[in-house]
């Protein structure tokens, strides 16, 4: 495909080599509609195309001292952007992927989905068996006898501000268990892969 974009003035690039922002204002101009629609037809995507453009204009003006150098500004220029949009859409395929397969790998290491029900219930068991002894009084009281503050902080002789912040501690310390393993479950899982 030809691009018909007005040949880029000499004089412009080397004043835009100099630093001037008029100039560099004016080969923006110049060029970043028919950039972007060609871009848009790589990518399929104006964001991404907008993006790609900002992104050559910008490191146009970074490596500004070196545009004097170039013969063709008009082939540099959409050479550069084609090579840069590619690149984005790699990246943004290699991301999907990463993507994806954490989330069926994630899908499949969740309790939920074990083959057994019972391995949810043994990694709850390992947690509460992991806490101090009267956290998990507390604990077992609250959630497998259904009693009350009042009647844990009676039975423990314990206030009941006690028994309400042993409960929030070992609930705490439930979650942050069955985290870490389904966590180490995962990463192991991964490592086996590669």
């Amino acid at each position: 495909m030809i691009h018909k974009a007005p040949p880029c003035n000499e004089d412009v690039l080397r004043q835009v080599a100099a630093g001037d922002q008029r100039a560099f204002r004016q080969l923006f101009n110049l060029y970043h509609h028919k950039l972007g629609s060609y871009i848009y037809n790589i990518t399929k995507s104006r964001e991404l195309a907008e993006e790609v453009v900002q992104d050559v204009f910008l490191k146009i003006w970074n490596n500004k001292a070196t545009l004097p150098e170039i013969i063709n500004f008009d082939s540099y220029l959409f050479v550069i952007s084609k090579n840069h949009a590619l690149n984005s859409l790699k990246t943004i395929a290699a991301r999907q992927t990463a993507t994806t397969y954490l989330e069926q790998v994630t899908e499949e290491m969740l309790p939920a989905d074990y083959q057994e029900e019972n391995e949810r219930y043994l990694l709850v068991d390992e947690a509460i068996d992991r806490l101090p002894q009267q956290q998990k009084l507390v604990y077992l009281m609250s959630r497998h006898e259904r009693l009350q503050y009042a009647e844990i902080a009676d039975r423990m002789s314990l206030s009941k501000e006690t028994v309400k912040k042993y409960l929030q501690i070992s609930t705490e310390s439930i979650s942050s268990y069955i985290r870490k393993r389904l966590t180490i479950s995962i990463i192991l899982f991964i490592s086996n892969l590669f």
